[in-house]
Parts: C-alpha cells; sequence; structure tokens
C-alpha cells in the first residue's frame, strides 16, 4: 500500500481516501492477512484518520507460555495535526520539558501518510499487554514433593550436610 501524499489529498474528491486493507503488516507476524479500511480526510490543519482493521495473531500465555491465536480487532480514530517543524524553535532540542498538550501526532503539511505504518501502530496499541490463553489458566503445573532420587553429582553435598547435621545434634 502506497503512501499518501498529502497534498494530493488536499485535491482529492470530498479530501478523502478510502484504503481497503488486505496486507500483511511489516514487523508484526500475523496468521491471517490484516483485513479491513482506513479513511483519511484532509481537513485543513489536520488529517482526520479512521481505521477499522482485523487480524488472527499467535501469542504466548503469560502463565503457561503455551501458544496460542488470537484475533486483534482495531477500530480507531485519531486526528494528526499538519504543521511544519520549522514553525517550532524547540524541534531541534534533544532535551525539553513536554507539555500534556503538546502530545499530540503531527505530519508535514507537504509530507506523506502511511496508512500500513499507522494501522502497525494500532495493531501494537490493541495487543492484550496481559496474555492469557484462558481466563482459567493454571500456569505451569510443578510438583510441591521433592524428588526422592538425588542426583548422584549432588551426593557428594548431602552427605556432608548430613554429617554436619548429625555433628550439629551430638
Amino acid at each position: 500500500m502506497e503512501a499518501i501524499y498529502i497534498p494530493q489529498l488536499a485535491k482529492a474528491p470530498e479530501q478523502t481516501e478510502r484504503l481497503t486493507v488486505l496486507h500483511q503488516l511489516p514487523y508484526l507476524k500475523t496468521l491471517t492477512p490484516v483485513q479491513g479500511e482506513v479513511i483519511v480526510t484532509h481537513c485543513g490543519t489536520y488529517l482526520d484518520v479512521k481505521g477499522k482493521a482485523a487480524a488472527i495473531l499467535t501469542l504466548s500465555c503469560d502463565r503457561c507460555l503455551q501458544q496460542y491465536n488470537h484475533r486483534v480487532v482495531v477500530d480507531a480514530a485519531e486526528f494528526i495535526w499538519l504543521e511544519r517543524a520549522e514553525d517550532d524553535p524547540q524541534a531541534d532540542l534533544l532535551e525539553r520539558e513536554v507539555s500534556l498538550e503538546e502530545l499530540i501526532e503531527t505530519l508535514e503539511p507537504d509530507g506523506y501518510f502511511r496508512p500500513l505504518e499507522w494501522l502497525y501502530e494500532q495493531f501494537c496499541l490493541a495487543i492484550p499487554p496481559r496474555q492469557l490463553c484462558d481466563a482459567n489458566c493454571q500456569g505451569i503445573p510443578f510438583d510441591a514433593d521433592p524428588p526422592t532420587q538425588v542426583d548422584r553429582r549432588w551426593a557428594s553435598l548431602q552427605s556432608l550436610q548430613q554429617s554436619l547435621g548429625d555433628n550439629l545434634q551430638n
């Protein structure tokens, strides 16, 4: 899927581009191609981006470590402001204080919008942070009883432990 040249989008009918998505996203391994739609509208000083898409991912359970398939659905909307980097005198600073109002997405007005990158970001946000194969997953089973047979490599240490224990009791 090609990137959208923002000035060209402003000249499109209704300043809107509808993109049907049926792709594998780079850097996101899915069992099925991502299927959905992205609608990008140029609104003068910002882009109105809306997207609905779904795919099946293979995740690993946090409790039992088994892999399972999970359907991830994205239904997102975002405003992306159009402003030039030279409009911001502090843009070159490596460290600067950022207020909450400045935490917005921006693009150059004569730049490109990349819908596949935007979808990738939305899918990354939609992946559940707590990955469980089942709500009742008990985790990795383990035996509470210690093994009765000692590894022969530890036999010397066990005999030393027994002799120290016998000496302490006397």
